[in-house]
């Protein structure tokens, strides 16, 4: 570890490396963990099948891309399959448990997890899998520092569809129905607006933003049927830290954590860099404790 750190320190080349792999896996994550933070913060639900919804993206991508198609232009067959699939699992699960407890909701999407993986690992088998883009790899400082030009698409691509959902949210009825819903869900059944809909189309949104992070994820990185878990940590993680209907902040947690992992990875060395990402969850979780505990001595 010291030697790595030592490394850092002699090659300052390396964090320019470090730093530009952490912000192009960081925009991924952020998009994942948006979709988390919209069905957590309209419908209380604390989805543990998230990350499994990004492989089933990514598994689309794949398939796809066997299939002759520029994995790019999977893109939009994603969303829209991922959105499909995201209306029926509310209508088959989620409606049932939005009023009960948090642990009904936990044990449902968990159990969704679960036939979501081991059908992506009856279907595509247990190996990793890429979806080869094609595109160059170029390289600066002389060799030192690499770029693949897919993974500059994959930043622009993650950033447009961030502003499309902004705008959406903002500017369309369905995304004003949403923010009312989120706010009071009662005063909106009130104000007419139908909130069993909005549920289902928030729901279905998670799963084609889910759906587009994985086609992003297929091609800079590498996808897996039981790979599902660590991104749904992942986007708990930037979640909690950044908090409901906070945009930049989810935007800025996702870069923290992608050079987190990065970060980790090389100083701790591969086998650990999971084990970076649950860290982290456990000191945000720690740090929200302290907070709250804070704020019920203010309110006392």
């Amino acid at each position: 570890m010291f030697q790595n750190l030592s490394l850092l320190v002699q090659a300052p080349v390396l964090n320019v490396q470090l730093l530009l792999d952490g912000l192009f896996i960081g925009a991924t994550f952020a998009l994942a963990a948006y979709g988390l933070a919209l069905v957590w913060g309209v419908m209380n639900v604390k989805n543990l099948a998230q990350g499994d919804f990004v492989m089933m993206g990514g598994y689309i991508t794949v398939a796809l891309a066997q299939a002759g198609i520029h994995p790019i232009l999977a893109l939009p067959v994603a969303i829209v399959v991922m959105f499909i699939f995201g209306w029926v699992v509310y209508k088959l699960v989620i409606r049932y448990v939005i009023d009960r407890d948090l642990f009904t909701s936990l044990l449902a999407t968990f159990g969704l997890a679960i036939v979501i993986a081991q059908g992506l690992n009856l279907i595509f088998g247990p190996e990793v899998r890429t979806a080869d883009s094609g595109l160059a790899i170029r390289s600066i400082f002389g060799g030192l520092v690499t770029i693949a030009e897919i993974k500059l698409a994959s930043f622009g691509l993650a950033a447009a569809l961030a502003v499309i959902v902004i705008l959406f949210m903002k500017r369309s009825r369905m995304g004003q129905a949403i923010r009312a819903t989120a706010q009071d869900a009662r005063a909106a059944r009130v104000m007419g607006i139908d909130t069993d809909r909005v549920y289902a189309f928030t729901f279905a949104l998670n799963a084609a933003i889910c759906g587009a992070s994985g086609v992003l994820i297929s091609m800079i990185w590498v996808i897996q049927p039981f790979f599902g878990i660590t991104y749904s940590i992942r986007s708990f993680v930037i979640v909690t830290a950044a908090g409901f209907g906070n945009l930049p902040g989810v935007i800025a947690a996702g870069f923290g954590l992608g050079l987190a992992e990065q970060y980790g990875g090389f100083v701790l060395g591969a086998q650990f860099q999971q084990a970076t990402v649950v860290g982290l969850l456990v000191l945000v979780l720690i740090w929200r404790q302290i907070q709250q505990a804070r704020h019920r001595q203010a309110v006392r």
